[in-house]
């Protein structure tokens, strides 16, 4: 019963992220000549984490993401079945964001489904996976650090949120910025075209950024 509740948290959270956080995008444009609908994107992807990690942070510890997932997976904070879990739960709720975007924008909408940016002039597949890996290494080394740390309680959330905002900032005009393959797998699949013959480097890149920082932290904190 414990884990079913970890799961639903997990539908919910990552319910939440989609429909704000790609729903902002498609609400207000994210490309890099936005403007303001750059910034928006950016905050309301850390926000909802903010809100996510201080509501069901303490059922599921708020990973909404397969690479934070496998990280404690990596640390032995997770078992291997509730990794299983917990990536499917990321799925689910990130399918129905899809669903809830395609009700209220059209199923036209694209979901803000990551891509390399037809802005970056020197964008290529493998510039794309270096920007992945790197975003979601710093992203999840900071989720690491700031909950290894029992006094860190109460502040984890925001810094959390603060450093997806971070990685937002510069990532939206190269990836449209990924950093969570639930996050980009279901938009790209009801986006299609583009998106999602694309979609393989927002799943690998991010995972193996996620495994990088779990390993790369565990040397660093060993006596």
């Amino acid at each position: 019963m414990k884990s079913i509740k970890k799961y639903i948290a997990e539908v919910i959270g990552t319910f939440v992220l989609v429909t704000f956080g790609c729903g902002t995008a498609v609400a207000v444009g994210c490309d890099s000549a936005s403007g303001s609908g750059y910034l928006l994107t950016a905050l309301a992807f850390g926000l909802v984490i903010v809100a996510m990690a201080y509501s069901i942070g303490n059922i599921s510890g708020c990973h909404i993401n397969p690479a934070v997932s496998i990280a404690m997976l990596i640390r032995k904070q997770l078992t291997p079945v509730d990794f299983a879990g917990y990536v499917v739960s990321q799925l689910i709720g990130s399918a129905l964001g899809c669903v809830v975007l395609g009700i209220v924008f059209g199923f036209d909408c694209g979901f803000g489904a990551n891509q390399i940016q037809a802005g970056w002039e020197n964008g290529t597949v493998g510039g794309a996976m270096i920007v992945e890996i790197i975003l979601t290494f710093v992203f999840v080394l900071a989720i690491i650090g700031v909950t290894s740390k029992v006094e860190n309680t109460a502040v984890s959330g925001l810094v959390i949120g603060l450093t997806l905002t971070l990685v937002h900032i510069l990532g939206i005009a190269l990836t449209g910025t990924s950093v969570n393959p639930a996050r980009s797998l279901m938009p790209a699949i009801f986006a299609g075209g583009t998106a999602l013959s694309q979609v393989w480097i927002f799943i690998v890149g991010p995972l193996v950024g996620g495994a990088l920082a779990a390993v790369v932290y565990s040397y660093l904190e060993k006596e």
